[in-house]
């Protein structure tokens, strides 16, 4: 990588080629992008697919291709044509990453697999995000964020007790695969600054989906139970779950003995903390039944944003349940910098913040480029 100015972000003078497409490569790359590297997407001659997936539009792209692809040039090339072969080549002669999401199989075809690159490009990390990998029982078939939910144990903890398995409501398989490969991309470049060497990250969305399986796999692991969905409610903890309100509902998250003191007092019922029935946070999730009808007696008088607040500032945490427009509203979403604007373009500020070299909105979203290298 290049030297450069430490304020041009903390991966300036990375070069990452982007092969991916949807949302778990392509969010592993804004990651990166967001932090200074210099990302280059390519597409293939019809475009990621999501540039469709709407309405809502940004012009003529849809948000769900405008939230995830910020920071980053375009290029659309036709990889299954030698002549986009002998470019994307010539680009990786001096890039640090490939990030490719491809059915394992599909670049080996094409003679750009990963050893196919290695004896060119020694130095090149080679990140695959897949479904499950090239190898083994289910290697090489395709993988979506919501399969892997099902199949993967997700669904089957998440609803309501008397309920269906049901989908997480956005798709956290997907994006923490997209972390995973950023965290490993990180790991190699800086394991090559002592043996100069890249690698090949292997990063799946099946493992990614097993990997959220806290705490209901070591909850299995060591009492032979398999869990069940509890709703809002934790397995572990109570009362950690949403609560009627006078307006609305609020979640309760009290982790200790000495936080359920302060709820109870907060609440002005100091004898709540001192039944033997919640003495300890084994005791209430013997009794959570009885706990939960007597915390909704007293929240009753509440009303939710005002109590949660009252509760955060007393150590407690809890928080209304907003929606969306009302959390992207909120006073600190906005002091936290977590909404970006430039012109028509809004999107969601990286979480990730770094003090000397912050995360910064250098390019927006690309537009779909002519075709190159298709003589």
């Amino acid at each position: 990588m290049a030297h450069t100015l430490p304020n041009a972000g903390a991966l300036a003078g990375c070069k990452v080629i982007d092969l991916s497409r949807v949302l778990g490569g392509p969010y592993c790359t804004q990651i990166l992008a967001d932090h200074g590297a210099d990302v280059l997407k390519i597409e293939p001659p019809g475009g990621d697919e999501t540039r469709g997936w709407g309405p809502p539009f940004l012009g003529e792209t849809a948000s769900y291709f405008v939230g995830v692809n910020r920071n980053k040039d375009g290029m659309t090339l036709d990889l299954s044509q030698p002549a986009g072969q002998e470019l994307l080549r010539h680009l990786l002669a001096d890039a640090d990453v490939l990030v490719e999401n491809f059915k394992p199989g599909t670049l080996e075809k094409w003679g750009l697999g990963y050893e196919d690159l290695k004896a060119a490009f020694p130095a090149l990390i080679h990140c695959r995000v897949s479904g499950f990998g090239s190898d083994g029982p289910l290697g090489g078939l395709p993988g979506y964020d919501a399969c892997a939910q099902a199949m993967c144990g997700l669904m089957s903890v998440n609803g309501d007790a008397d309920g269906e398995a049901t989908r997480v409501g956005l798709p956290v398989v997907d994006m923490v695969t997209g972390l995973n490969a950023a965290v490993a991309i990180l790991l190699a470049l800086n394991e090559r600054t002592r043996s100069g060497l890249g690698q090949f990250l292997d990063i799946t969305l099946y493992d990614c989906a097993l990997s959220l399986l806290h705490p209901h796999a070591p909850n299995y692991f060591y009492s032979g139970k398999v869990p069940q969905r509890s709703g809002n409610a934790h397995p572990n903890i109570a009362p950690y779950e949403t609560l009627p309100t006078a307006s609305g509902p609020i979640f309760l998250a009290v982790g200790n003995n000495r936080q359920f003191a302060m709820l109870a007092q907060t609440l002005d019922a100091p004898a709540l903390a001192e039944d033997a029935r919640y003495a300890t946070n084994a005791d209430r999730l013997r009794h959570r039944q009885s706990l939960r009808d007597d915390l909704s007696a007293l929240l009753a008088r509440h009303e939710a944003a005002a109590l949660a607040d009252q509760l955060l500032r007393a150590g407690v945490p809890a928080a209304a349940v907003q929606t969306v427009d009302q959390a992207l509203a909120h006073p600190h979403t906005r002091h936290r910098g977590m909404v970006l604007e430039q012109g028509d373009y809004k999107g969601v500020g990286s979480p990730i913040k770094l003090s000397r070299t912050p995360a910064t909105l250098r390019k927006l979203p690309p537009d779909l480029a002519p075709p190159a290298g298709q003589d």
